[in-house]
């Protein structure tokens, strides 16, 4: 009595009524570990709903709080069968106790792509649970308890019918021809059974057909008359109907049902917010795999670089003619003969766009905006230079781009008679940090050295406006800076 009232005690107290997430470690790679929740997973058909977790090495910054964490949770239902998935939930924590903040998530539900995050804890949570002996024999029971019930369900149904037979014929038979039957046997012995409990016909007499010799009436006694459906042969119809599927026979067998076939869905477009956020741009196309795989990803917060006298970039900016377009993502300028040179190697530059807010950030520090200028040498390696846009005076190279911006996305422009210097983009220092690192974009490509000037450029309050009204946020999160070297100039 005394051990059922200390139970009874734990049992109301909250600490225990509200159990702790027990971790299982499902995978471990270089920077994170991987760890599922398997008491909380909730089972429904092929879906399954699952708490997991990834836990970092190295603490990332968050880009709405500006609050370091470490370990990102996520619920998610996961569909087994299409695999497929949905994150519902996710929080960010410094600890296991400190949380940063939750959000939860109204995305769409998209494929899980192999060798992934997902698809590392699908596997898990889509293994069919280990059964007892007992469980097994009980599914067994009610298996065989359903057949059986089923079986009757369709006696009794095709009793029914033969209660109320089609219009029959009288014909003779004799101990030595077969009685023909156009149904399996277990049809004919129902219509049997039901023939020897309902009164005999009166006799009919059989027409003869027109291809065959007429057959004679004969009034047979009763007790030695069979009631079956008439088998003479007939003529030919012109036309066959299809055959209906048991199903519409009444039904005597199980059958298969094909489900419908999904209608496919349309594909989703990469973007900076909603399922073609950064966090499902892997999901939503194969090529884009480096977007999560990634070890060398950009943007970064650059700190801890190494200060040393780095070589000084020759800049071969030209004054000229310029296309801009506002290609669905940012604002897009392409510009003449301009070049720039470093370590023996010269890049040509292609092209001229704008983030808001600028994606690198300097010691946890982030700018307003950002321009990239994208550069190809020879060899097609990339390399970008990045300006960071402050807000201050207002900026004429960036006026003259604003004052040709097109009415339309994707319809670009190209102004007869303006002019713009890539040379007067950049600051008047030419220090810089570098390191290597991606596209931040899709499909994210590495490889990309990174030349990011430490002096930033001043754009005006109305010209950082004008850029919003097209992009609010078309930044993409900052990403680990791993065991990469970050050089800086001194």
């Amino acid at each position: 009595m005394r051990l059922m009232t200390i139970a009874i005690a734990l049992a109301t107290l909250p600490g225990v009524a509200m159990a702790a997430p027990s971790w299982q470690n499902i995978s471990a790679e270089a920077g994170r570990r991987i760890e599922l929740d398997r008491s909380t997973m909730k089972r429904e058909g092929n879906v399954v709903e699952a708490l997991s977790r990834v836990t970092l090495d190295r603490e990332l910054t968050d880009s709405r709080s500006g609050v370091p964490y470490k370990i990102i949770e996520a619920t998610t239902r996961y569909d087994c069968t299409s695999r497929s998935a949905r994150t519902i939930k996710r929080i960010y924590r410094q600890t296991d106790k400190d949380t940063i903040r939750e959000e939860d998530i109204a995305g769409a539900e998209l494929p899980v792509r192999s060798g992934t995050l997902d698809d590392r804890v699908l596997r898990e949570v889509c293994r069919p649970p280990k059964e007892s002996p007992a469980e097994l024999a009980q599914k067994a029971n009610e298996a065989t308890s359903k057949l059986q019930q089923a079986n009757e369900a369709m006696l009794k149904k095709e009793l029914a019918k033969a209660e109320t037979p089609a219009p029959m014929k009288t014909v003779e038979t004799t101990s030595s021809a077969p009685i023909p039957s156009i149904r399996p046997n277990l049809k004919a012995a129902m219509e049997n059974a039901a023939t020897k409990e309902a009164p005999p016909p009166a006799p009919v007499a059989v027409p003869a057909p027109s291809i065959q010799k007429p057959a004679p009436t004969i009034n047979v006694p009763t007790g030695t008359t069979q009631t079956v459906r008439n088998n003479a042969p007939s003529p030919r119809p012109a036309s066959r109907p299809a055959a209906k599927p048991a199903a519409a026979q009444g039904g005597y067998m199980l059958e298969l049902v094909r489900p419908e076939q999904a209608r496919p869905q349309l594909p989703v477009a990469w973007g900076y917010e909603g399922a073609g956020g950064p966090e499902n741009w892997a999901r939503i196309d194969p090529r884009n795999t480096l977007c999560a795989s990634g070890q060398r990803q950009s943007p970064i917060d650059i700190r801890d670089g190494i200060k040393v006298d780095l070589e000084t970039i020759r800049f071969d900016y030209r004054p000229s003619t310029f296309r801009i377009v506002d290609n669905g993502h940012t604002v897009s300028v392409a510009v003449g003969d301009s070049t720039f040179s470093l370590t023996g190697k010269t890049y040509e530059l292609e092209d001229i766009h704008f983030h808001r807010p600028a994606e690198m950030r300097v010691n946890g520090q982030r700018y307003d905006m950002s321009a990239h200028l994208v550069h190809r040498a020879h060899d097609g390696s990339l390399a970008v230079v990045a300006l960071l846009l402050d807000r201050g005076t207002e900026h004429p190279e960036i006026q003259t781009l604003w004052n040709n911006l097109p009415l339309e996305k994707k319809a670009p422009v190209q102004p007869p008679k303006a002019i713009i210097d890539p040379a007067k983009l950049l600051p008047e220092s030419r220090q810089y940090y570098t390191f290597m690192g991606s596209l931040t974009t899709p499909p994210c490509t590495e490889g990309v050295l990174w030349i990011v000037m430490k002096q930033p450029v001043q754009v005006s309050d109305e010209q950082i406006r004008i850029f919003n009204r097209l992009y609010r946020n078309n930044a993409r999160p900052v990403q680990p800076a791993g065991d990469r070297l970050i050089k800086e100039s001194r």
